[in-house]
């Protein structure tokens, strides 16, 4: 790796910056304040609020319900989705406490709290345990929440199916975690099915029923930016990848290519057969489409021409283009569902 070297104390500085968080591995027992306040600053990087993003699926039956502006509905669907938080939080520390050696070995991965070796591992196990706690604490708060009439009473109820989805979500991140990882394509269809996952939260904590298409779009949509970031590590790891993660053998940058071109074209595909045959049975929703096509376009454009895609949470937050398409999206979807009279 080059370097830009202006004298001899700015050179001590570059090594003493890239060597730190690797020999940082002792633990103080008695920390400082100041020391206290960058293990919490690393516990919450440790949680990644930035992918959060990712758990706004909670709300897509809420919205396409048109259940947005009814004051019960929106309250379950914030507390579904701060859940869903935590408990996605939770995964990404265990998955971080599972894979620490590998990670300091990735070029990025390395500057995690725990890889470097900033944020102590009992840290991170205590933090496992409070944010179960948490999001069993949340759940139970569901059940004190008024809910509209209850379509899935049959089935155990709203609050019950929500408590069993997410369950289900656990359970299938800690097999991911442990073992499904480790499988080729079923590492990137685990990432789909918590997608869907969070769709059916979503839809019965409220309780709603929403198209089928919503879900398919949601599965396509979730394989092309797991798909992606498999692309993504693929060309940044180059002939280290398999020494890194071992599922990364399994896979070519052809192959990806085509199951990326297949699975874009499913969800452009399934999200305009939605507007046209959706549950809505409003058919100005097919205005939507041209800014569905340039955002997957767009991220097709990050992903081929500037080899992005490895987190599409923070290219949503950080491309003015993508991010543009997916507000003027939203803003149409809410004035054609709320605002214009129904045909």
């Amino acid at each position: 790796m080059e370097k830009v070297i202006i004298n001899n104390d700015s050179q001590y500085a570059i090594e003493e910056h890239e060597q730190t968080p690797f020999t940082s591995t002792v633990e103080d027992p008695n920390p400082t304040p100041s020391s206290f306040f960058t293990r919490v600053k690393a516990l919450i990087a440790l949680m990644r609020p930035k992918q959060w993003t990712k758990n706004g699926a909670v709300f897509i039956g809420l919205v396409f319900a048109s259940e947005l502006f009814h004051l019960y509905p929106l309250i379950r669907a914030i507390v579904a989705f701060i859940t869903f938080c935590f408990v996605s939080s939770t995964i990404y520390v265990l998955n971080d406490l599972l894979d620490i050696e590998k990670d300091r070995l990735h070029p990025t991965k390395r500057f995690r709290p725990l890889a470097s070796g900033v944020l102590p591992t009992s840290w991170a196990k205590a933090a496992l345990i409070g944010l179960l706690g948490v999001c069993c604490v949340l759940t139970f708060v569901l059940f004190l929440i008024p809910s509209p009439p209850d379509i899935y009473r049959s089935l155990g109820g709203a609050n019950v199916l929500f408590a069993l989805s997410i369950i289900a979500y656990l359970v299938m991140m800690v097999f991911y975690s442990f073992r499904l990882k480790h499988v080729v394509l079923i590492d990137v269809f685990c990432i789909a099915a918590g997608f869907v996952l969070r769709i059916i939260a979503g839809t019965v904590v409220i309780p709603v029923v929403i198209s089928p298409w919503l879900y398919l779009v949601t599965c396509f949509l979730s394989l092309f930016m797991g798909f992606g970031k498999r692309r993504h590590e693929l060309v940044l790891l180059q002939g280290q990848a398999g020494s890194h993660r071992k599922i990364l053998k399994e896979y070519s940058i052809p192959m990806l290519d085509q199951m990326i071109t297949v699975v874009v074209s499913g969800t452009l595909m399934s999200y305009s057969l939605y507007t046209v045959q959706g549950q809505t049975g409003n058919h100005r929703l097919m205005i939507t489409v041209p800014f569905v096509l340039y955002g997957v376009f767009r991220y097709l454009y990050l992903v081929y021409m500037h080899m992005d895609g490895g987190s599409p949470d923070e290219i949503l937050l950080r491309d003015r283009h993508i991010l543009a398409a997916v507000l003027l999206c939203v803003i149409t979807v809410i004035a054609v569902l709320y605002l214009l009279p129904h045909p």
